[in-house]
This record gives structure tokens, C-alpha cells and sequence, in this order.
């Protein structure tokens, strides 16, 4: 008697029922560079210093404050030229002064035509109170309804100080919970493990806030003179939280300087970030 190959219909849906179902890939959180990392060289030459960003492999960029002065004609070249490159520009770091009624309107203009859904506060100016810094959360909470209707988000980007107790509080903490979650909360690692706070915790604790994590490093001897993963940021736990719960959708490596020049380091960084981080 010959033993029949084919399959029937009943034993077939019983073997495919038994194969377990691939894992869905992993979305690609894209890494991106703030710009301030090389600053020098963007003053001097804004679209040969972007270009060579893109050439290492960098998926996008993040312009910082002076970018406010620009016309709305350069500000399309700028975005001619990384539509050329094939890269994105993610935000803008940008003065609290940019987040008043009187000059939100040109910030909003120009991210839109650079594509930046992003306009982040990183820097709040001189505050010495907690009701100082409630005023900080006023202001980003009457500008995101603003943002929002233009298709874009507002956000803060900390520093040590918003970090350190004030009163028996933290400015961030104020931040946080006096806006509404639609404002993101820029979490800039180093300055975080600077002041002895925990990245892994904030996170977890305001879950869904973190769409845009800065990676920058910092060690207890060299300070932030220090090459990404070389330092003391326990960067897998970080990662691990900002996309679990953290709901981050871009990395953006961040270096304050270095004993090779800018182009050089902000290169080597990208390298020691994609072997960590994959």
C-alpha cells in the first residue's frame, strides 16, 4: 500500500494552528543628531555641516535656537536640502520668548516648512521660585492647543536644574504634572544622571511622554567630555523603557564636546550608539 503525501483539508489547519505566529519586527526607532553637538561648524557652513550629518548615517536632525532668525526662504532651502538627503529634521530647540503669543506664529512657520512636528522649550529662562516655574508650565500649556491645530506638539527639554529640589520640589515634576500629556517631555539623559536622578524611573512615571530621548553621556571623572556609551547612563534600561512605555520615536545623540573635533566625535558616537542599542 502507498502512503499518500498529500495533506487533508482538517490536517492541514490542524499543522498550521500548531506553527506559532512570527513576532511582528520591531519597529526602527529612527537616530537623529542635535545639532548643537556641532555648532561651530553649522555657523560656518549650515548646509555643507547638514550634509555631512546625513553622510554618516544619521536619520535626521535637531536645529537649536538660532534657527528662529532665519527667513521663511532660507528655512526652504534648509528643507530642500534634506528632502535631497533623504534625512528629516524631528524639532527645534527653542527660547521660552519663542513661546509667547507674539512669537509663536514665526516658530510655527518656520518648523512647518522644516518639517519639524516638535518646537521644545530648552530654555526657560531665569527662574528662582516654584511659581516661577508653575508660569513655565502655563506657558507651554497655552501654546499646545496652538501647536496642535498646526500639527504639531509643544515640549520641554530639562537640564540639572529642573531636576534639583527647589523647596522641596522639582521644577520638572511642577512641569509635568501642570501640563497637559500632549506636551512631551524632552528627557536629556546626561544632565539627568548628572544631578543623581533616575532616567529609568521618569520615564515610568510619565509614561507616553518621552517621543523624543536626548543621548547625552556623562561620567562621574570626565563629565560630559565623553564618547556615547563610555559613560555612566545605564543606556539598555533606557532604551527598554522609552519603548515600552516611554512612546519615543526618535533618539537624538547629543555630544557637548570632546577631544576630536565635532564632525569626528558626533561620527564615532553614532557608531558606539548603534552597537548598543542595535
Amino acid at each position: 500500500m502507498k502512503t499518500s503525501n498529500r495533506l487533508t483539508r482538517r490536517s492541514f489547519f490542524a499543522a498550521a494552528a500548531a506553527v506559532p505566529l512570527a513576532a511582528a519586527p520591531a519597529k526602527k526607532i529612527p537616530v537623529g543628531l542635535e545639532l548643537y553637538s556641532v555648532r561651530k561648524e553649522l555657523a560656518e557652513d549650515l548646509m555643507g555641516t547638514v550634509r555631512a550629518v546625513a553622510e554618516m548615517g544619521y536619520d535626521g536632525v535637531e536645529f537649536y535656537s538660532p534657527y528662529y532668525k532665519w527667513t521663511t526662504a532660507y528655512a526652504k532651502d534648509v528643507r530642500k536640502l534634506l528632502d535631497d538627503l533623504g534625512i528629516e529634521c524631528y524639532s527645534t530647540h527653542n527660547s521660552h520668548q519663542y513661546f509667547t503669543a507674539e512669537n509663536l506664529p514665526h516658530a510655527i512657520e518656520l518648523n512647518e516648512i522644516i518639517g519639524s512636528k516638535l518646537i521644545s522649550m530648552a530654555s526657560a529662562g531665569k527662574r528662582e521660585t516654584l511659581d516661577d516655574w508653575r508660569q513655565v508650565a502655563e506657558l507651554l500649556s497655552e501654546a499646545a492647543p496652538t501647536l496642535a491645530s498646526a500639527g504639531m506638539r509643544a515640549g520641554y527639554h530639562n537640564h540639572q536644574v529642573e531636576f534639583r529640589l527647589l523647596d522641596g520640589q522639582r521644577p520638572i515634576e511642577l512641569i509635568a504634572a501642570g501640563t497637559p500629556k500632549s506636551v512631551m517631555l524632552q528627557l536629556d539623559v546626561g544632565t539627568c544622571v548628572e544631578v543623581g536622578q533616575d532616567p529609568v524611573a521618569w520615564i515610568k512615571k510619565n509614561p507616553g511622554r518621552f517621543s523624543s530621548v536626548h543621548c547625552k553621556e556623562w561620567d562621574a571623572d570626565k563629565g560630559y567630555r565623553v564618547l556615547f556609551g563610555d559613560g555612566d547612563a545605564p543606556w539598555k534600561d533606557i532604551f527598554a523603557a522609552a519603548e515600552s512605555v516611554g512612546g519615543v520615536e526618535q533618539y537624538l545623540v547629543e555630544q557637548e564636546g570632546y577631544d576630536l573635533p565635532a564632525l569626528e566625535t558626533a561620527k564615532i558616537c553614532l557608531a558606539n550608539f548603534r552597537k548598543l542599542h542595535g
